[in-house]
């Protein structure tokens, strides 16, 4: 049939104005022109988009003339699925799915004029670290030190923003090995090209150099998509955004939608200043404000409005319900992480077994991913059914399978899988032939373990060379770890591995978002192992962990980080570890000051609307941080949550909702004071010139509420490091120091 012909098929008495509210159906209906539409959580965005598709078509548009750009598989079928059932089928031919799907599809037809075949091929993640790595043996960069998980970061960065080797500036110069990067960018480009190749990044970094240097064929596209649609606007890059841009100038008719208030994604890209300069990017845009929410209770919305209030960088909407107002926020205080998990558990259980609430309605959102082995084991403790969702169960998570098979080849010396998980990690030079010469041999010497057939190898002279030195450097690790003094407890133990195996230096060295949260997942392992005395207690305890799966229910308790949770919805959602250095996370607070917590404050707002009907928040005063207690301090965010949608829940004596944690700031200072004179850790040399921003000098003493007292050895701006006598280094803003 012929597109035109599908159009005097469609009903064209579809009744929008039913179905849709006021704002909705303006989105829907007013078809021409630039519109953003600006959906808060649980407004209807997804049927705002599929009924103005419809809308179009039933305009007599052709299929083929709209182009549908969303960022997940799943997100476009929905949307094809719910377009068709609105149109009765007929919309066949719409080009319509994610980014890098649209962009493979344009990129096929015009290959050549970016210097490809159009029969190229699009490596995955494990390939392009394979050929980075090459590129690294190649050039002697020393690998342990600069892997190709950080080059590929570095990269990444560059495409994100769309830009190719010659158009990265010397601002952006980035050393690596004692290489430039851009040098290194600018060969792994020739070897794809080499390769007829393109990672995921080229897919959109060709489309928009194809679109830049060919006026012909930009055109052709300005004039094939006379309607451009564009799913979580806010979560586009720079490059997706020139793209994008690029397309809608020739008919104009774009509508982006999406939520500033939801940007959480900056850490991979994402840029929320593509959605906040919409109206000065297209002339003449109209905006549309979708505010009526359609999932929470009017306690939840008026707290998640009044918390994003507080941001300076964002459009301005507030959400709200016709719904009744529903329960408080209760905001509850524990004294510690234990007393946290416990109380969680014993709230889900109440509210399933006295009021029959499913376990699938219920979700605890942590911010960082170590946060979830507390709430696991208390789980399994009840015999809660849990999964959790966008990651794996702790101790299923590779870093800590890897130092749990360190202790089991300590424990029993014939572990050959322990054994073999370990032998090269970190790396040591050890591949897959020579484990098997390991097997072999072992196998005709009596069946001995690989690690006695190791040990038997070395003293027959058969392993010699580099490999020769490794297997013997790790069988003198081994022998020297099982020969440390009994007294040692098992955390001290453990770090002595870690450190002597130099595990934690190769996650160091990656220094990536990822490699700083498998750092978090070992702290938090180390924090598990306080809790036993022996080495064979503790790995007891973890086969019992990993011999219960509940994952074939389906009745469960979600527990998943708040990122991983955007864009789903729970009847009750507990939300753990709001205090400051964890949410909003220190990390984004020193690397990226204002702006960085402006992203944790949207990524609050997310948790909070996540909720239908009851959200719980939660503080511990005191949490357990790489073996040793810390006094933490109550996030920023409690105290911008409105008094009267929220009920405040003691769960100690002595326990305080207010900044200045459970200890008044004083006592806190003084305890710090008293630990510090009766023990001071060594602190680094400091460069005898006096350098100052005018607040602050090298070399001065400073203290910290959470970290204690220090000296400050580096400053930059407001940003000052600080060697501090407890915590080491850390970077932090001068406003939440106090000079002493």
């Amino acid at each position: 049939m012929h597109e035109k012909e599908m159009f005097q098929n469609i009903h064209e008495d579809i009744d929008f104005k039913s179905s849709l509210n006021p704002e909705q159906l303006s989105a829907v209906e007013n078809i021409e022109g630039p519109l953003l539409v600006l959906a808060g959580a649980g407004t209807g965005k997804t049927k705002v988009l599929t009924s103005r598709i419809a809308n179009i078509l039933l305009k007599g548009t052709f299929p083929s003339q709209i182009l549908a750009v969303t960022f997940t598989n799943k997100a476009a079928r929905e949307m094809a699925d719910r377009v068709a059932k609105a149109t009765g089928g007929r919309s066949d031919g719409i080009w319509l799915g994610t980014f890098h799907s649209i962009a493979s599809r344009i990129l096929r037809s015009h290959a050549p004029a970016v210097g490809l075949k159009t029969n190229f091929i699009i490596i995955d993640t494990s390939d392009q670290l394979r050929l980075l790595k090459q590129i690294i043996v190649e050039m002697n960069i020393d690998e342990k030190k600069w892997n190709a998980k950080k080059l590929a970061a570095i990269i990444g960065k560059w495409k994100d923003k769309g830009l190719m080797p010659d158009k990265v500036g010397s601002s952006e110069y980035c050393d690596f090995g004692g290489h430039s990067a851009i040098e290194l960018y600018r060969i792994y480009q020739a070897r794809l090209i080499a390769l007829n190749a393109v990672d995921f990044g080229d897919l959109l970094l060709y489309n928009l150099i194809l679109l830049q240097n060919n006026d012909d064929i930009l055109k052709n596209y300005q004039r094939r998509f006379k309607y451009i649609l564009v799913d979580e606007y806010q979560d586009t890059n720079l490059c997706q955004y020139l793209w994008l841009r690029l397309l809608a100038q020739g008919n104009q008719n774009i509508c982006c939608v999406g939520d500033d208030d939801q940007s959480i994604y900056g850490w991979r890209g994402a840029e929320v200043g593509n959605i906040l300069r919409f109206e000065r990017d297209f002339k003449g845009a109209s905006v549309v404000r979708l505010e009526r929410n359609y999932r929470s209770t009017s306690h939840i919305l008026t707290a998640a409005s009044e918390l994003i209030s507080n941001n300076k960088d964002r459009l301005g909407k507030t959400l709200w319900t016709k719904d009744n107002e529903g329960d408080p926020l209760k905001l509850i205080a524990v004294w510690d992480d234990r007393e946290e998990a416990r109380f969680v558990a014993d709230e889900i259980e109440s509210l399933q077994q006295t009021k029959g609430h499913s376990l699938s309605q219920m979700a605890v959102l942590v911010r960082a991913g170590f946060q979830t082995r507390s709430f696991e084991e208390r789980f399994i403790a009840h015999s809660i059914p849990y999964k959790v969702v966008g990651g794996l169960r702790f101790y299923e998570r590779a870093e800590i399978k890897d130092i749990i098979a360190y202790l089991r080849l300590m424990n029993q010396s014939s572990d050959d899988l322990a054994f073999e998980r370990i032998i090269n990690v970190p790396k040591r030079g050890i591949g897959d032939s020579t484990l098997k010469s390991f097997r072999d041999f072992g196998r005709s010497n009596g069946n001995l373990s690989m690690l006695d057939s190791a040990r038997a190898m070395l003293q027959d002279g058969i392993l010699k060379g580099k490999i020769g030195n490794s297997v013997e450097n790790f069988i003198s690790l081994i022998d020297k770890w099982r020969n440390l003094p009994e007294e040692m407890t098992v955390v001290e133990f453990v770090e002595t591995v870690l450190k002597e195996s130099a595990y934690i230096e190769m996650l160091k060295a990656e220094d990536s978002m990822e490699a700083e949260g498998r750092i978090e997942n070992i702290k938090e392992l180390l924090r598990a192992l306080e809790e036993f005395e022996t080495i064979e207690n503790f790995l007891e305890h973890v086969s019992l962990v990993s011999d219960i799966d509940m994952l074939n229910q389906d009745n469960m308790v979600g527990i998943m980080t708040m990122h991983a949770a955007k864009g789903l919805e729970f009847e009750t959602v507990f939300l753990p570890g709001w205090e400051e250095g964890l949410f909003p996370s220190q990390r984004s607070v020193d690397e990226s000051g204002t702006k960085g917590v402006e992203e944790e404050r949207r990524l609050a707002y997310v948790g909070i609307t996540r909720a239908k009907k009851r959200a719980y928040i939660l503080y511990a005063a005191n949490r357990r941080v790489y073996n040793q207690f810390q006094s933490s301090i109550p996030s920023r965010f409690i105290e911008e949550l409105p008094e009267g949608s929220i009920e405040k829940i003691n769960m100690g004596n002595g326990l305080s909702f207010r900044k200045e944690s459970s200890e008044s700031y004083d006592s806190i200072k003084q305890r710090y004071k008293s630990e510090d004179s009766a023990k001071q850790s060594s602190i680094p040399s400091m460069n005898t010139t006096k350098k100052t921003n005018g607040n602050f000098t090298v070399g001065q003493r400073v203290f910290h509420v959470k970290f204690g007292y220090g000296k400050v050895t580096n400053l930059s701006g407001n940003q000052l490091d600080v060697h501090f006598d407890k915590a080491g280094t850390k970077k932090v803003i001068e406003t939440y120091v106090e000079a002493v």
